[in-house]
């Protein structure tokens, strides 16, 4: 809770600080932009979330993004599948490369940042060679199935329409939240975190718990990746998702998930994941380089593991005290 407070005044700061030196940032238009961003990557950022409770890493976050959103409209245009049969396959497809994932760590031991990171390489380069190299977009016939990820709704407020992508927000981070909180599996899955040879001793089925949070991860940014894809219209396959695991990690992070496993907020990942886009749209309405957005991604993430270091260790001196 405490974690969540200390995010939450700072995106209250970066908005003051945005809203009195950056002239359109409480336009209607921006601050619309600005939802549609931020429930997007906080989509991606509650998958990483899994992840970092129990102690792992996921960097193919972007590639699986890539390869899924490349992928949707490259079986609905280039190969003529309906969407009934695209969607599915692509989200399946997505569960299986977690589920790859999940064995390689669980079964071979091999550590979940090589893993990862392998993948982070493989799914961009099957996504290339898949399309040969070439942009990826939608055609007229299927303006209906990108009409319902864009659709907007009225509320009330001049100029501002809330973006349909907040549903998909809400129900995955209700979702993630019960299951974290109020189920047993939720919490054996943050006692794994904690201490995964103690909770295996205790009878915990830690491989499965490992396992199954690599696939929702995969299966999230699946879902992102086609989200994405049918908000910006098309992509290339050489750049898309760039960089999109860092977003994912560094809003988990700020957000309150501790890089040692067995912590985990979803209020606070979706926090982390608007202040992160509040900033980089700072950076543009203050006039600064655009350059400085992956310094500033890069400090947050700084930030974020000393704060949790540093916390780490009062509460240790706590508990060492008589």
């Amino acid at each position: 809770m405490k974690k969540n407070l200390g995010i939450l005044g700072l995106l209250v700061a970066v908005c003051v600080v945005a809203a009195l030196f950056g002239d359109n940032f409480l336009t209607g238009y921006n601050l619309q932009n600005l939802t549609q961003r931020t429930a997007l990557f906080a989509i991606l950022a509650l998958g990483a979330s899994l992840v970092i409770a129990t102690g792992g890493i996921d960097l193919s976050i972007g590639s699986v993004v890539c390869l899924a959103g490349i992928a949707t409209p490259w079986l609905l245009v280039e190969r003529g599948w309906s969407p009934w049969a695209a969607i599915p396959a692509v989200l399946a497809a997505s569960a299986a490369i977690g589920l790859f994932h999940g064995l390689l760590v669980t079964r071979l031991r091999l550590q979940p940042f090589l893993v990862t990171l392998c993948g982070l390489l493989l799914y961009r380069g099957i996504a290339r060679w898949m399309t040969g190299d070439q942009s990826q977009g939608f055609q007229g016939e299927f303006d209906a199935v990108r009409s319902i990820a864009l659709a907007k709704f009225p509320i009330g407020l001049e100029a501002y329409r809330l973006p349909a992508t907040v549903i998909p927000l809400v129900v995955l981070s209700t979702l993630i939240a019960v299951f974290l909180h109020r189920t047993v599996a939720g919490r054996w899955l943050l006692a794994t975190g904690r201490n995964e040879a103690a909770a295996r001793y205790s009878g915990i089925p830690t491989a499965r718990l490992v396992t199954g949070a690599y696939v929702a991860c995969s299966l999230i940014a699946g879902i992102g990746g086609m989200l994405f894809i049918f908000d910006i219209g098309s992509a290339q396959p050489s750049d898309f998702g760039n960089f999109y695991e860092l977003y994912a990690i560094a809003a988990a992070v700020l957000g309150g998930c501790s890089l040692r496993g067995g912590e985990a907020s979803v209020v606070g990942v979706v926090l982390g994941a608007a202040t992160l886009q509040v900033l980089r749209t700072a950076i543009i309405l203050l006039g600064l380089s655009s350059q400085l957005e992956f310094a500033v991604i890069g400090a947050v993430l700084l930030v974020g593991v000393s704060a949790d270091e540093l916390v780490r260790r009062h509460h240790a001196r706590r508990r060492e005290q008589p």
